[in-house]
């Protein structure tokens, strides 16, 4: 009896603290706390800005984990048995961290085929990318770190191209001022004048 009233006094309490706020708080594109894990570098900005962040944040992040392993264990063994479990792990875990900006990028790009085809293209990159930060047999040191090194350019290459279909696509949306019916944008304009 002592325990249900003790309970009962108690739960409110616990429920207020454990429970989530009535709405999330976006950070970057998701909702999140204070400290954004998946893009870092884009708080506050739209989701094809956090997901473009995210490509090279998350990719650093195993790269980084991969380094640990190859520290620990060396190139050759850091692929034996269990060793590179951890490694594996995160390309897990960044795929999918990767997932809800990945999809906010492309609803907001639903509007242009060409947008969403150059969006799938930065995305395969990415997870090709992933999956080859293993040490390949006979590359040595400096060989290993160039190849892992270059997926960061190849990624500035594709965000420039994306960002520049974004402002060329944009372009004529703006140009498109809107006059009354059966005026010409020349009649128009020469009316202010």
């Amino acid at each position: 009896m002592r325990f249900a009233v003790l309970l009962a006094a108690v739960f409110p309490l616990l429920v207020a603290v454990v429970a989530p706020p009535a709405h999330a708080e976006m950070i970057g594109g998701n909702p999140g706390p204070q400290y954004n894990y998946v893009c870092p570098h884009a708080d506050g900005q739209a989701p094809l800005e956090c997901y473009f962040d995210a490509v090279e944040h998350l990719y650093t992040m195993c790269r980084n984990v991969k380094s640990i392993e190859i520290i620990e264990f060396g190139y050759e063994k850091s692929l034996e048995g269990t060793n590179g479990a951890k490694s594996e792990s995160c390309l897990d875990k960044q795929k999918q961290n990767i997932a809800r900006p990945y999809q906010a990028a492309l609803k907001d790009a639903k509007k242009s085929k060409t947008l969403m085809e150059r969006l799938h293209e930065l995305h395969e990159l990415w997870l090709s990318a992933m999956s080859q930060l293993t040490w390949r047999s006979g590359e040595t040191d400096d060989d290993y770190k160039a190849r892992v090194s270059r997926p960061y350019e190849q990624f500035k290459e594709r965000i420039a191209l994306i960002r520049t279909t974004v402002t060329t696509e944009a372009a004529p949306e703006k140009a498109k001022t809107p006059t009354k019916p059966g005026k010409t944008k020349q009649q128009a304009k020469a009316k202010t004048n």
